[in-house]
């Protein structure tokens, strides 16, 4: 399955209610580092089927990026259950994303 894009609309239910944990990427089209990071995060959605990933363009869901605080990009977030186990900033590599899922 692909990183399905997140907004405020579909937020709630793909994050918060989901049955799943939730790899959440904070990223923006200009940002180099993002750019590195994306491949990855496809890789990872293809791969897991026992997660959810998710994007979050932070130039059009600025709500969604203010209420996580995202001040540097790319954030990387694991939310499971509706909390926040997991988050880091800036580029990583798979296996650290990966590791991010096991907190």
């Amino acid at each position: 399955m692909s990183a399905i894009n997140i907004n405020k609309n579909n937020f709630q239910l793909e994050v918060m209610e989901s049955d799943k944990p939730v790899l959440l990427d904070f990223w923006a089209p200009w940002c180099g580092p993002c750019r590195q990071v994306v491949p990855l995060v496809e890789q990872i959605a293809e791969e897991r089927s026992d997660i959810k990933v998710g994007k979050v363009n932070v130039d059009e869901e600025q709500e969604l990026a203010a209420q996580f605080r995202i001040m540097s990009i790319p954030t990387l977030m694991v939310i499971k259950n509706g909390e926040v186990t997991s988050h880091a900033m800036g580029a990583r590599p798979k296996d650290q994303i990966l590791a991010m899922l096991e907190d």
